[in-house]
């Protein structure tokens, strides 16, 4: 379906036509296409009926025949059956038939829904099965609108093996996990969110596929770098314009016929070479999409190129910023915390003026990493406490909840929701949360015993984990009980509605005030007043100066308080007497506001 660019609606069905996959056509047929160019023949087989496919010079296999809705299909290559590599369903997993999806079959009902400017987004991130799939998730959404949130980003829901999984092991990524829901229950999930006036962000893998039920080595070895080696093995290679096409696809697919509003890209350092990213961001933007529709390129990337950020990305996931205040709130220095050890309070200072910590200075590993980031909006970074990966790939997977001080926790987490970066909370942080969130998957055999012995043996340098016998400790990933332990849990308790009610004044506060004056926005200076204490200062785009101080540490600092300046929040509200005397109390965080001359921003 082609889409009118000049068009302020919406139609009322969506679909991308895919390079590869079973594409329902106009006329009624279904266009099955494979690239299989290690293969002389291919048959498409349906219901044991082979009907040979036809192959040209690059090693595209097709055939247009007519189907039934909801066809089962495979691949038959030699003696293997295999199923659609871009197969849109997979009703019996990884490792059964593929589905022929017609994409009109769901009547869209949100149809106004244009998408959101990206400086008002307050994201959470969610795991779609730890909250019971597409819909209980549809069901809890109006919970997580009236907490402020603005967007919700899904880890990965490519198909995996199993039925549990943190996502990152995909290996169909244009099939929704079946053990979520179906095609269709993911849309309506999306349809409700876009009503409630939530964005839906989805966190995408590019860079790999899981272990278990990825194909395409078998009749595609082009689709990888044989020479080139990643922590999942041979690299894929990007430089093949199939290769190329069949994650661009993917990415349009999301956006058109899903109607995704933002992709999270994970951990794209490790995909080279590095112009695709050129490439799938300038595919996206020149999509031929409805007038006005907001579309967000999120990245994941160590290499903190902040040239991405000056072209078609929108922000990346800051963990420099993340790792330093870590660092400072629970006193960690194992890993890659390491890097953020020595003046932490310095780096902290940095991230909130300057985006990155690392702009091309070596780390501890003595690699060269980043780029200048000064120039950069604050809205080009997203800043969090914690995600998926920070608690997760823990040995134990502690919540801040369980590791810091709540004083401190709440004064940073003030930080975060105040800040002019744009900021990203995981699901829990709402209302506290303890429960841990473990890295969990669903394997057998000797694929099980190494996942578990790996994760173990990832920890054996960690102070605590030396021991093996502590590290038995370490939950078994592919236990059932550390699945279900990771399933958010709200505790029925004052203390609980308590930080509900303060959680949701903080972001109402950041939607009122903040985000109708981020365009904009630039940073100013940070300032440090004392170890673990610091006092940053944006320049709105109203021309005000929002202005943060923090004190993480166990003495008061001495900040003298320009009267220009009015309070907007202060964390604890009774360290307002000590503040009007001059005095910033350890554990605090106070937002201030520098008013234009005649006007205010508080009545």
């Amino acid at each position: 379906m082609s889409v009118n660019p000049a068009s302020t609606q919406s139609p009322a069905t969506s679909c991308h036509n895919c390079t590869y996959g079973a594409q329902v056509l106009d006329d009624g047929t279904t266009r099955f296409r494979l690239w299989a160019p290690g293969a002389d023949r291919v048959e498409l087989v349906i219901d044991d009926i082979a009907f040979p496919m036809e192959r040209d010079a690059e090693g595209n296999h097709t055939l247009a025949i007519e189907v039934d809705p909801d066809t089962r299909y495979v691949y038959r290559i030699g003696d293997r059956q295999v199923p659609d590599p871009a197969s849109r369903a997979q009703p019996g997993g990884v490792l059964g038939a593929s589905t022929v999806v017609d994409p009109c079959d769901y009547v869209w009902k949100c149809n106004d829904w244009r998408g959101a400017p990206w400086h008002t987004a307050v994201i959470c991130e969610v795991h779609v099965g730890a909250l019971g799939g597409f819909d209980t998730l549809c069901q809890a959404l109006p919970r997580l609108a009236a907490c402020g949130f603005t967007a919700i980003e899904l880890m990965p829901i490519a198909s995996f093996q199993g039925d549990r999984n943190w996502g990152y092991d995909g290996v169909l990524p244009y099939a929704p996990d079946a053990s979520y829901g179906s095609v269709n229950v993911l849309k309506t999930m999306i349809d409700e969110a876009h009503r409630l006036g939530l964005a839906v962000i989805l966190d995408v893998v590019y860079n790999h596929f899981g272990p278990v039920g990825n194909e395409l080595p078998n009749y595609a070895p082009e689709f990888f770098c044989a020479d080139v080696h990643t922590p999942w093995g041979a690299a894929i290679d990007f430089r093949r314009p199939q290769v190329a096409r069949y994650f661009i696809d993917n990415a349009l697919m999301w956006i058109n016929e899903y109607r995704i509003d933002g992709l999270r890209l994970d951990a794209v350092h490790t995909i080279q070479p590095q112009t695709f990213l050129e490439e799938l961001g300038a595919a996206v933007r020149h999509a031929c999409l409805p007038r006005g529709r907001q579309v967000w390129l999120i990245l994941e990337n160590e290499n903190n190129a902040a040239h991405l950020l000056r072209g078609d990305y929108t922000a990346q996931w800051n963990d420099d910023a993340h790792n330093v205040l870590h660092v400072l709130l629970t006193s960690e220095h194992e890993g890659y915390y390491a890097d953020f050890a020595k003046q932490p309070t310095e780096d902290l200072a940095k991230a909130l003026a300057e985006g990155f910590v690392f702009q091309g200075q070596h780390d501890r590993r003595g690699l060269l990493r980043g780029e200048p980031s000064q120039d950069l909006r604050p809205t080009s970074f997203v800043l969090f406490l914690q995600n998926h990966d920070q608690i997760g790939n823990r040995p134990l997977g502690e919540r801040l909840t369980c590791l810091a001080n709540e004083a401190d926790l709440r004064a940073a987490m003030v930080l975060v929701a105040l800040s002019p970066m744009i900021p990203l909370f995981f699901m829990g942080e709402e209302w506290g949360c303890r429960t841990p969130f473990y890295y969990f998957t669903d394997y057998e055999g000797e694929l099980a015993q190494k996942v578990r012995e790996g994760r173990r043996e990832e920890f054996s340098h960690f102070s605590g984990f030396t021991d093996p016998e502590r590290r038995e400790r370490i939950p078994d990933p592919n236990a059932l009980d550390t699945y279900t332990a990771s399933i958010p849990r709200m505790e029925d308790s004052e203390l609980v509605l308590e930080w509900k009610r303060w959680f949701a004044e903080l972001l109402q506060l950041r939607q009122r005030f903040l985000c109708p004056r981020l365009e904009g926005c630039c940073a100013l200076d940070c300032e440090v007043l004392a170890e673990k204490a610091v006092y940053a200062r944006w320049r709105l785009g109203d021309g005000r100066h929002w202005e943060i101080a923090l004190n993480l540490s166990n003495q008061d600092v001495s900040l003298p308080r320009d009267p220009a300046t009015r309070v907007i929040w202060i964390e604890p509200q009774d360290a307002m007497d000590a503040l009007d005397r001059g005095v910033l109390q350890s554990h605090t965080a106070v937002v201030l506001v520098r008013e234009l001359k005649g006007e205010r921003l508080l009545a």
